[in-house]
């Protein structure tokens, strides 16, 4: 694999620390768009399928120009080049990270023949479901969890604009009956496709659901699983063995957390139709072209991951909200959690030895304006300084513009706020309306004084279509792998997550014969009362 130094152990590392002694840590973002008129043009930058307005963060030209010499320094551009190359990158693993082969142009990327081989026979049976006077199918049932679940729950409501009006999507993923039993109150078996997501066909939460899946259809008349229940795995003995016949594949060097683009995302081919699947994956093909052959300074994706660098190891800020001022991704925070926090959660590099700094911050968030309601108190006069990402797109899909144009407002506003905020003396020369008459003018003011100086990076989009959501997305991904490149950890492992997994198993039988012969004392006592 690709090897490169550490970013603690560089020059440019050190001239960071120094710069943001000397500059950085008190940073005034009012200061700064007062000395430079220019700030937002020489702070805003633009990439395939959107805008980034960069100059509301607690940066100057001269801190980027050190973090790109950090990259440079850490061969940011050479792993960048062996990762898109198929080089094993995921060296826990001994795997490749090639989740930009699925959204390749036919004969352009690694694996094409059996990539678009897979893809094909996809959409071919992505248009028999949507003719659904023929099909009869009504309702699609996702059963997956993890990437198999949060890449296809979060695009499709986000591109509802695009959904097939006659089909109905719902996506069942927690191993809790509280979560499938509603949703098959709903359905009738005939009209009913049923996917099983599982690369190994053995991922417990999503195996579990589908056994409850099939029995339910059994027993309410269905009498066709192979025509009614689908899966994307692998394993097709294993699918077989269920009474599975039509299954679309994917290969080890598709990770879950990237695997929308591969069979994973048959649900939102399904509701967006072959087209506009494709335009989703050639949109994440531009970004991909972008961050491949784009100069680090001016190189989106790169720029970002080095911000979350400057942030989280100079400022030592520990977390990141998202704003998405856009119904649509509704979940887009969950699902950049698990695309960072399970990419960077790490604490050793790849050699094995312990990081004496922080790494992925704790990524969360609502969309707006909902979240004004909510968290914007803590964001806005709370103790700590949370950097936010607020998401606008400029064109709605709906024809109610008055709405839209109070979204835009209401967005650009909360940017706003966040870093004028508001001084005591203009407090006080304010009336409250809904201020205690009881309390001095004085101490009045100082519960409605904003600290401001608060960052914020503001994405732009045209519209939110099939093209540039496949962009944003793909942003994203290289984001998580710049920052991870930097900080020197393998940012596609997940051990974290199997720790879980074998000590449930261990669990399981015990929750039946009540043994707690080996536990410690208070899950013994926990298994004890979860039993009686």
């Amino acid at each position: 694999m690709h090897t490169a130094p550490r970013c603690d152990r560089t020059t440019a590392w050190a001239a960071l620390q120094g710069h943001y002694q000397a500059h950085g840590r008190d940073f005034d973002l009012r200061e700064a768009f007062a000395r430079d008129p220019g700030r937002f043009d020489s702070l805003s930058f633009e990439a395939p399928g959107l805008f980034a307005d960069l100059s509301k963060n607690h940066l100057d030209l001269a801190t980027l120009k050190l973090l790109c010499e950090l990259a440079r320094e850490c061969r940011l551009e050479q792993r960048r080049d062996a990762l898109l190359a198929g080089e094993p990158f995921n060296h826990t693993e001994g795997r490749a990270v090639l989740h930009t082969a699925l959204r390749a142009p036919k004969g352009t990327g690694p694996f094409s023949d059996e990539v678009h081989e897979v893809l094909t026979r996809m959409l071919n049976f992505v248009e028999e479901v949507r003719d659904t006077a023929n099909s009869g199918i009504k309702h699609i049932v996702n059963i997956g969890i993890g990437g198999s679940d949060l890449g296809p729950q979060m695009v499709v409501p986000a591109l509802d604009a695009f959904v097939h009006p006659g089909l109905t999507f719902h996506f069942v993923s927690n191993v809790d009956g509280h979560d499938i039993a509603p949703v098959l109150r709903r359905l009738k078996p005939a009209e009913t496709l049923f996917i099983i997501a599982s690369k190994t066909f053995t991922t417990q939460e999503t195996m579990a659901n589908a056994q409850v899946a099939k029995a339910w259809f059994l027993q309410h008349g269905g009498t066709d699983t192979r025509r009614h229940f689908v899966a994307t795995t692998t394993n097709v003995k294993a699918a077989a063995e269920f009474g599975i016949d039509t299954t679309f594949g994917f290969w080890d060097w598709v990770g879950g957390r990237y695997s929308l683009w591969s069979a994973i995302g048959l649900p939102i081919a399904l509701a967006i139709g072959a087209e506009h699947f494709r335009e989703l994956l050639a949109g994440a093909h531009a970004m991909d072209r972008h961050f491949a052959t784009t100069p680090v300074e001016r190189n989106l994706p790169a720029l970002l991951g080095l911000l979350d660098v400057w942030y989280r190891n100079f400022h030592r800020y520990t977390s990141r909200s998202v704003a998405p001022y856009h119904q649509g991704l509704k979940r887009l925070p969950a699902y950049l959690q698990q695309l960072e926090m399970e990419s960077n959660g790490k604490c050793v590099d790849l050699a094995g030895e312990p990081l004496p700094y922080a790494t992925s911050p704790v990524v969360w968030g609502e969309p707006g304006t909902n979240g004004q309601h909510a968290y914007f108190q803590m964001l806005h006069q709370g103790t700590d300084v949370i950097p936010v990402e607020f998401i606008l797109v400029k064109q709605p899909t709906h024809p109610y513009a008055d709405l839209h144009t109070k979204l835009l407002a209401n967005g650009l506003a909360q940017a706003q706020a966040l870093m004028l905020g508001k001084s005591s003396e203009q407090a006080a020369q304010e009336k409250a309306p809904t201020a205690s008459a009881d309390l001095d003018r004085q101490t009045l003011a100082k519960h409605r004084t904003f600290p401001g100086n608060r960052p914020s990076t503001t994405l732009l989009l045209d519209q939110l279509t099939p093209g540039s959501l496949g962009a944003l997305i793909a942003l994203y991904e290289h984001r998580v792998f710049t920052s991870g490149a930097l900080w020197g950890i393998n940012s596609f492992d997940q051990w974290g997550v199997e720790l879980g997994k074998a000590l449930c198993n261990d669990l399981l039988p015990r929750l039946s014969s009540g043994n707690v012969d080996g536990l410690d004392g208070s899950t013994a006592g926990l298994l004890k009362r979860v039993t009686a």
